[in-house]
């Protein structure tokens, strides 16, 4: 069991808030129970509520280093794990084929020093303090997934020609998922589970004050009141927590004081990416 680094629910509100993340109470909870009982966390939830920046959160509140595996499509084992350095083992091949038997060469190219180590492996070998993020876990084959089963149950690794590699300090594991696809049920009961949603007006609000100290408390009013309307359109892309605070600071950048209907026609683009919804939102708040 890995020793915990936060302890209490009020030091992980606390230590999260200090690093520019506001929880609420059941985030802070859930964070504090994967901690406690050193299990992986799976949060899942709509892009844009801020899923890889708890993570990312967690690791700056607790001097962590954060590594991060970004998964895609096609995937394998040797972007998550490792892979020989082949180039590096060609030339080792052709400076000694020679002068040295090929036992010897053989012992000598599948040495540490040919080893390229992806994120996976990176983060179990480490001994300080870390955060493994596996970002977008359901955009990865199904296959990944039993390689994240292996990974996840025991935090070790086996490469046949160095042997298996334990962790002597294990990280401490989040998964994200936008649930693009269902993740499998094998993976899902070595996690703990936790749903973000679009965080509530008042959290919002704190959010974009938090984060943007300098706007008028009106001014955040109104820009969570009008990205919130924006939200229960169906749109293409709904607005991110990270689009709301870049909207407040366009709105400081270009001095305005109001969020009235010129200020959203001219700075739609920062919160919606698709033609498309700026005809809907257009229609919708009477812009056009």
């Amino acid at each position: 069991m890995p020793t915990p680094v936060f302890g209490s629910v009020p030091d992980v509100r606390d230590r999260l808030a200090g690093a520019g993340y506001l929880p609420d109470h059941a985030i802070a909870t859930t964070v504090f129970l994967a901690d406690r009982l050193g299990k992986p966390l799976l949060v899942e939830g709509p892009a844009g509520v801020g899923k890889t920046e708890l993570a990312k959160a967690v690791a700056t509140a607790t001097g962590s280093e954060l590594i991060r595996l970004q998964c895609y499509e096609g995937l394998d084992e040797a972007r998550a794990l490792y892979e020989w350095n082949y180039k590096k083992q060609l030339l080792r091949i052709q400076a000694g084929k020679d002068d040295d038997s090929w036992d010897d060469i053989a012992d000598d190219v599948f040495a540490e020093e040919f080893l390229l180590s992806r994120p996976l492996l990176t983060a179990i070998r480490r001994t300080g303090p870390t955060v493994l993020l596996i970002d977008e876990t359901d955009k990865a084959d199904v296959e990944v997934e039993g390689l994240l089963l292996e990974v996840l149950s025991d935090f070790q690794i086996t490469i046949p020609e160095l042997g298996t590699i334990t962790a002597t300090r294990r990280p401490l594991v989040f998964l994200t998922s936008n649930a693009t696809r269902e993740l499998s049920e094998a993976l899902k009961r070595r996690c703990l589970y936790l749903h973000l949603d679009y965080p509530s007006a008042e959290r919002e609000k704190a959010i974009v004050l938090a984060r943007v100290p300098e706007i008028a408390e009106q001014l955040a009013d109104q820009l969570v009141s009008t990205v919130r309307a924006l939200r229960a359109m169906e749109l293409k892309k709904s607005p991110s927590i990270s689009e709301s605070i870049d909207w407040a600071r366009t709105l400081l950048a270009l001095g305005l004081d109001t969020l009235d209907e010129e200020a959203v026609r001219t700075t739609l683009g920062v919160v919606l990416k698709h033609a498309s919804d700026h005809e809907r939102a257009g229609t919708q708040l009477k812009l056009n």
